[in-house]
């Protein structure tokens, strides 16, 4: 499987050999299923979610001592744990802001340029790799960064509990794991499903914005996406936009469009 842009050295200083993120990379041991003797509402609509298909696969990569120590000295600072109620942003920054979410941050890179670039917002980051989350946390604490929170969790199940209807003012998703293979393709992200779930967390007028390295997957989003009530595509139907500013462009990906290779940006605003 080809690796993300998102994978590659940042561009501010974090450590190199990145490891994969929302998809493309590990995920954690399947949670318990309900018992099937559970017959309450309640009971069948938590059985339901618990058997969501997950867009990962948890392979944990080398956790380096400098990443374990991240988590003993800085996820007080930094981590968010998932919770049965949505979370109290407010308080878990220490005031009110304009909330983004990137879901599947990898290695860092471009969170970390978030807090540091866009320092009127406060910043919510989703990765179920433990590596990725220690690099990231080092970085932010070596740069003082306090505009960043993150989850070591299942997007999808913090999106559903930990995150209040129309709380974000914006999502991000940057190269999700393509799972390239047809019968791979159920496992990716972008589906209706999550589709009108992401849009009961933005508020009207927000945004989200998606970019992938892989043509037939770009194609996927625009499908799932433009097709869905709640979203508008602002460059149209079918439409790309340019990379916008607010998203860098790794070495990885300048690399791989020297070598002819291409990367789509989906912008959609919430209706």
């Amino acid at each position: 499987m080809a690796r993300s842009p998102k994978h590659a050295a940042a561009t501010t200083s974090l450590s190199p050999n990145p490891v994969g993120g929302e998809g493309r990379g590990e995920g954690a041991k399947a949670p318990q299923q309900p018992s099937s003797l559970q017959s309450s509402p309640t009971a069948a609509r938590e059985e339901k979610e618990q058997r969501h298909i997950r867009s990962f696969v948890l392979r944990q990569g080398r956790f380096t001592p400098a990443q374990q120590r991240a988590f003993e000295q800085h996820w007080a600072r930094y981590g968010l744990e998932p919770s049965v109620a949505p979370t109290d942003f407010a308080q878990a920054f220490g005031h009110r802001a304009p909330l983004v979410l990137e879901i599947g941050f990898g290695n860092g890179e471009q969170l970390l340029h978030a807090g540091l670039h866009e320092t009127d917002r406060n910043f919510i980051g989703i990765e179920v790799h433990r590596p990725g989350v220690g690099r990231l946390m080092n970085a932010l604490a070596a740069h003082n960064v306090e505009n960043v929170r993150l989850y070591n969790h299942d997007a999808v199940e913090v999106l559903r509990r930990c995150i209040a209807p129309e709380a974000l003012d914006e999502a991000r998703i940057y190269f999700p794991d393509p799972w390239p293979k047809k019968r791979q393709q159920k496992r990716r992200l972008i589906q209706p499903e999550f589709a009108a779930l992401l849009a009961s967390r933005v508020r009207r007028g927000g945004r989200l914005h998606l970019a992938t390295d892989w043509a037939d997957y770009s194609t996927q989003m625009l499908g799932v996406l433009d097709a869905a009530p709640d979203w508008r595509n602002l460059a149209g139907s079918g439409g790309t936009v340019p990379r916008p500013a607010w998203r860098i462009e790794t070495h990885f990906e300048k690399r791989g469009l020297r070598l002819g290779h291409g990367v789509w940006d989906l912008l959609y605003e919430r209706g």
